[in-house]
């Protein structure tokens, strides 16, 4: 779940909370701009804004936040000696603005549109003397996927630009495809596995917020069609199937195309591919086999290995 729907969800219930978000950072800091952290009345629920004593000092201000009921915009420094002590990196400082879930419908309203966008400008008001002030504009996405935030030059206002995290199709809902899908949702990403096989792609065998199809490369694509911000792992039972989504995902959009297998098994596909009319460039972006080579054998590790190059290709 969201930031952003847990808030809402935590204001329905009637429960305390605040929502912590680093609004600016200058130097070598742990986390960038727009990282969110939701904290209840026991301390944090979901996300992180760095560890160490910056994540202690904003649990804190976001308590006082909960009980006073009006936002805070404070300043943490690291200095060299602390973030060595504590790890974190070194030199930097980080603005963050702490305010607190207020039962208001137009705040709510804010929060779920938030959760809901592809992608969208919020905007914050420092100043919450007249009551909350938090606005949702859709925008057009830019920008790696994530939040981006900032504070407003006149100081009163902090912005968050949104923008949609890359989608993962991955083909195959085996061991190692349902490892790699339940992976790749945990780090971010927006997840759709498709098989043929009703029994595997069942969705109860997967978390929610991840989508499940049940039919083959053209049904799939037909439902998702592919664009540069897609990523695509090819994780079937076999060297025939595997070769009928790679002939028509190679020349795709798709920024990222994977293929689970050995550099034996890439000769084979990609030499009939060629021999089919695939062009040779196409071929030849795609990546066999997939992942980090960090000498994984299981399915999790393997799913591992798979994110960790997912993560590389989304920050570039």
């Amino acid at each position: 779940m969201s930031v952003w729907r847990a808030a809402a969800a935590l204001i329905r219930e009637g429960a305390p909370g605040a929502l912590a978000t680093v609004a600016r950072v200058r130097g070598s800091t742990p986390v960038p701009a727009g990282t969110k952290m939701l904290v209840g009345a026991t301390g944090r629920l979901i996300g992180s804004i760095g560890g160490g004593c910056v994540e202690a000092d904003v649990i804190g201000a976001a308590l006082d936040a909960q009980a006073r009921r009006v936002p805070a915009l404070f300043t943490h420094h690291l200095n060299a000696d602390l973030a060595g002590d504590l790890g974190l990196s070194c030199g930097g400082t980080v603005d963050i603005f702490v305010e607190p879930l207020l039962s208001d419908d137009s705040y709510v309203r804010v929060l779920d549109a938030a959760a809901d966008a592809a992608s969208g400008l919020v905007r914050t008001a420092l100043d919450w003397t007249s009551g909350p002030v938090k606005t949702f504009q859709a925008v057009a996405a830019a920008g790696i996927s994530g939040v981006a935030a900032t504070l407003t030059r006149d100081g009163r206002f902090m912005e968050e630009r949104l923008t949609q995290a890359p989608r993962v199709l991955v083909f195959g809902a085996g061991h190692v495809g349902a490892a790699i899908a339940r992976a790749a949702a945990a780090a971010g990403f927006r997840v759709v596995v498709i098989d043929d096989r009703a029994e595997y792609a069942d969705a109860s065998r997967f978390g929610d917020g991840i989508g499940v199809v049940t039919g083959d490369v053209e049904a799939a694509l037909l439902r998702y069609p592919l664009t540069a911000a897609d990523a695509v792992v090819i994780a079937t039972r076999g060297h025939r199937n595997d070769a009928l989504i790679l002939e028509r995902v190679a020349a795709s959009p798709a920024s990222y195309v994977g293929l689970l297998g050995s550099k034996r098994k890439k000769a084979v596909i990609t030499r009939a591919l060629a021999t089919a009319g695939v062009p040779a460039a196409s071929l030849k972006r795609v990546r066999v086999p997939v992942g980090l080579a960090i000498g994984a054998v299981t399915p999790e590790e393997i799913a591992v290995s798979v994110v960790a190059e997912l993560i590389a290709w989304r920050r570039g």
